[in-house]
């Protein structure tokens, strides 16, 4: 488990570099606006929707420890023929792009296959501490990555995050999976329809996965937008961009710290609505800054960002491994990854509404999703639920 805890640490910190660096030498380098950023940002997500299906279909029937260092040896080449193209002066928009989208094919697979290995090593009274520490993991790379993306801002940021890409192929190379039974194969549409009718059918995972699903979209819609409304209309630098996402991982960091002890004061229900509670109210300080021109209220809302929802992860990551059979776990694992799909989506529309109307419109359409999520999760039976489902 501590391989898979460390591997984690390194693939987040590959991922949250290279996904802060690409929009920041999208706008220094080559002087993007919004569209631009939000083809980029919808390029690095789409990977998201149009494969999480099929991986879990193969981490239900493959060898789930190669299948993750088989993606993640994939996104490390992607990052080394970035560092590559920049130092050497030939970057443009659409390798960016390319290569952006065949590195999230590899994250794909990690996001997909981590979850369904994690019930392989821990008993299913320890998941929820063991989900936390995976978080923590996580949370440090969400703070810190944007940090060093907007300090190493050039060929210097995509070197160090394949660097630690091969770190985490490494590690994930001498983890050994322990012995499953094998599943019966059948017709490749039957076995992915099992999962998504125990998804769709389940009375508690369906509003956690429509939930999720509109929180992505609505948070990518910012995301595709935030760079340049930071940088030409609050007027921060670089760095200071690099900080006020790096804000996100330190919400997540303390989020995930304080998780087991906020478990033990909450109910289960609340621990799930939390997240959505936070989100919304992160969203409603971006648009006061439209008003009041600040990064102060950008990181306060990026810190809510990260602090509330890691405490859906971990609680939703446990529901989901608790109530589902291990013959399902990757391809309903895949399903909640689905929802990822909603990035692009949610990219291309915060795109489209801040080119077309305006950032501040933007910035009003996220909040709206944002107040959509909220009142799914509130309405459910998860929110009512009084511990971990046995």
């Amino acid at each position: 488990m501590k391989r898979l805890i460390w591997s984690n640490l390194a693939a987040q910190l590959a991922e949250q570099i290279s996904l802060a660096a690409i929009p920041l030498v999208a706008v220094l380098a080559f002087g993007a606006g919004a569209g631009e950023t939000g083809v980029l940002q919808t390029a690095q997500t789409l990977p998201f929707l149009l494969l999480a299906l099929p991986a879990g279909l193969l981490a239900d029937r493959l060898s789930r420890t190669r299948l993750m260092v088989s993606g993640e040896a994939l996104r490390t080449v992607s990052l080394l023929c970035i560092a590559a193209l920049i130092f050497y002066g030939g970057a443009s928009l659409p390798l960016l792009g390319a290569l952006g989208m065949v590195g999230a094919c590899g994250t794909v697979l990690y996001s997909v296959v981590a979850p369904a290995l994690v019930p392989a090593y821990v008993p299913t009274a320890r998941l929820a501490v063991a989900n936390s520490r995976l978080e923590l993991a996580r949370t440090i790379a969400f703070a810190s990555g944007p940090v060093l993306a907007g300090v190493m801002v050039g060929a210097n940021a995509f070197w160090i995050a394949a660097a630690l890409s091969a770190i985490a192929v490494v590690l994930l190379s001498g983890l050994r999976e322990p012995e499953r039974q094998k599943m019966a194969k059948r017709r490749v549409r039957e076995e992915i329809a099992e999962g998504a009718r125990f998804v769709f059918q389940h009375p508690l995972l369906r509003p956690v996965f429509v939930t999720q699903l509109v929180f992505t979209m609505a948070f990518f819609a910012l995301q595709a937008i935030f760079v340049p409304y930071a940088v030409q209309s609050l007027g921060l630098s670089a760095s200071e961009v690099g900080w006020v996402l790096g804000c996100y991982g330190g919400g997540m960091v303390l989020g995930a710290i304080a998780a087991p002890r906020i478990a033990r004061a909450l109910s289960f229900g609340t621990m799930v609505i939390v997240g959505p509670i936070c989100g919304f109210l992160a969203s409603i300080l971006l648009v006061l800054t439209l008003w009041a021109p600040s990064g102060v209220l950008a990181a306060a809302a990026f810190f809510l960002f990260g602090a509330g929802p890691i405490l859906w992860v971990i609680s939703t990551t446990t529901l989901r491994q608790t109530v589902t059979p291990a013959a399902l776990l990757g391809r309903v694992s895949a399903i909640n990854i689905m929802s990822y799909g909603a990035r692009p989506i949610g990219a291309l529309l915060g795109t489209l509404v801040a080119v077309s109307w305006g950032p501040g419109i933007s910035l009003a359409v996220a909040a709206a999703g944002f107040f959509v999520q909220l009142c799914v999760i509130a309405a459910s039976p998860a929110a009512r639920l009084v511990q971990q489902p046995a």
